[in-house]
């Protein structure tokens, strides 16, 4: 066991240092190990894994108990033991995900002294995640508390029957139920998580609740060339953000060959699964920025804020590992079918991108951020060109690979659009006898929308339950109209 320990690089679980001659720099690491995801502290190890051994071993683990016992609340009992490889003996100490945590170092106090572990390195926690450390404990997520001064009147009741349409009769028992709203006091009350959902005023109470798009010219944020703040009601947000992303991965293809060319220049499935990811984990008491979704000329990376829950690593998730930040919200996507089955979604994310024969998409542990990367099978670059006015202007080329294909669906719904226009989500779904408004929005509307065949009627108003469809200029060159 040791023989394979030592073969391996530092990381969120496991940390070498020669000696105990710096006995803070180790304390903070097991305080770290304790509120994260546990992990092994090995003595007697050069940087370059090089062995050296402790000297004295039985004195440096009484010093290193005496230290671990006088210098860290709650109390942390971690395992000590000693290890003989090539005749020298290192201490290793093991510490589990503790159960009592947040842990800290009496000297910092609670603030100042609370530590968590992001990749190999140890990052002091903010009052915000101290607090999630002890809501995790006292079993609580942060979206399913009350929000005592709001009413039912501060949700958006519209948006919520249009999204359940056909699925649940929304009523006082199923916002219950579904933990939109919850009893307080007496009232039913909004929880944070029905007012992250639904909420009219979203950003009144949670500001960085809102995702920020951006389009940037080469591989890095020096140079932006389109940016969209998107503040859509969360289960809507998915598609604002793809519709986004579609727009700079066009192939720029004759619209009258769109049956048998494939149109979008990026991995779709992926990323829609990348996307509900953020959108469900994200910690939204977290603040200073928002979800953050940035297409350069060679990826797609898309960044929440918060760091994994304590108890898991990267490696846990890619393999399924699940627990859920959000409880309410990840309800909601789930009802909705934005959400499959728990855990699901990050390993469906590298079949896919194996079976696609896709560069393998990649997750990282940032400072307080969460960022999945989506590299493209085919660098997109946008070429700068000057305007006859003398201005910058963008163009991008049509080099993109395939990657997502556009079936018949959009030709069959212009053909129901030049029969009688325009036409409603309803309307659309009877005429082709759908069942799934998600393989309705998928399947039909959101390319057609995208490839601009076709248009809202109500433009300013995406998401109102008035919302029809009818067939752009392009959208009725293509069903052969003059």
């Amino acid at each position: 066991m040791i023989a394979k320990l030592l073969q391996n690089p530092e990381s969120k679980t496991l940390e070498f240092k020669r000696d105990l001659s710096s006995p803070r720099a180790a304390l903070r690491t097991l305080v770290a190990f304790a509120n994260s995801a546990g992990g092994r502290l090995v003595f007697g190890v050069a940087d370059d894994r090089h062995v050296l051994g402790v000297e004295n071993p039985l004195d440096e683990e009484e010093r290193l108990s005496n230290l671990i016992a006088d210098s860290i609340a709650p109390r942390l009992v971690p395992n000590i033991e000693m290890i003989t490889v090539a005749g020298k003996t290192l201490l290793v100490v093991e510490v589990f995900l503790s159960g009592i945590r947040p842990h800290f170092l009496k000297s910092e106090g609670l603030q100042g002294g609370t530590y968590v572990r992001l990749g190999s390195t140890n990052r002091k926690a903010d009052p915000q995640l101290i607090a999630e450390l002890q809501r995790g404990i006292a079993g609580v997520s942060f979206d399913a508390l009350p929000m005592p001064d709001l009413s039912i009147g501060d949700l958006d009741l519209q948006a919520i029957h249009k999204d359940f349409e056909g699925r649940k009769s929304i009523g006082k028992k199923t916002l219950q139920s579904l933990r939109i709203l919850v009893r307080n006091q007496g009232s039913l009350v909004p929880t944070r998580g029905g007012v992250l959902l639904y909420g009219r005023e979203r950003r009144q109470h949670f500001e960085d609740a809102w995702i920020q798009c951006g389009r940037f010219i080469g591989d890095d944020k020096a140079d932006i060339f389109d940016h969209i703040d998107i503040h859509a009601h969360l289960p809507q947000a998915v598609d604002e953000i793809l519709l986004f992303l579609k727009k700079h991965a066009m192939r720029g293809a004759d619209f009258s060959e769109i049956r048998r060319k494939d149109l979008w220049s990026i991995p779709l499935r992926i990323l829609r699964e990348v996307l509900i990811n953020a959108l469900v984990h994200a910690d939204y008491s977290h603040r200073g920025s928002p979800i953050r979704v940035a297409f350069y000329d060679n990826r797609i990376e898309v960044e929440s804020p918060g760091l994994l829950l304590p108890g898991l690593t990267i490696e846990d998730i890619k393999q399924g590992v699940s627990q859920i930040r959000n409880p309410v919200i990840a309800r909601v996507f789930r009802e909705l079918d934005l959400v499959e089955e728990w855990g699901s979604g990050i390993p469906g994310i590298f079949r896919i991108a194996k079976a696609e024969k896709l560069p393998e998409p990649t997750i990282e542990e940032l400072a307080g951020r969460i960022r999945f990367t989506v590299p493209l099978a085919e660098i997109l670059p946008l070429k700068r060109e000057q305007s006859r006015k003398g201005g910058a202007s963008l163009t991008a080329p049509v080099t993109a690979p395939v990657t997502a294909p556009v079936g018949d669906s959009v030709t069959k719904l212009l053909g129901l659009l030049r029969e009688r226009e325009p036409l409603g989500n309803e309307d659309i779904r009877r005429a082709f006898g759908l069942k799934s408004r998600r393989r309705l929005r998928e399947t039909y509307l959101t390319p057609a929308l995208s490839a601009d065949l076709i248009q809202y009627t109500l433009p300013d108003k995406p998401n109102s339950r008035l919302q029809k469809y009818r067939l752009t200029e392009k959208g009725r060159q293509m069903n052969g109209e003059g």
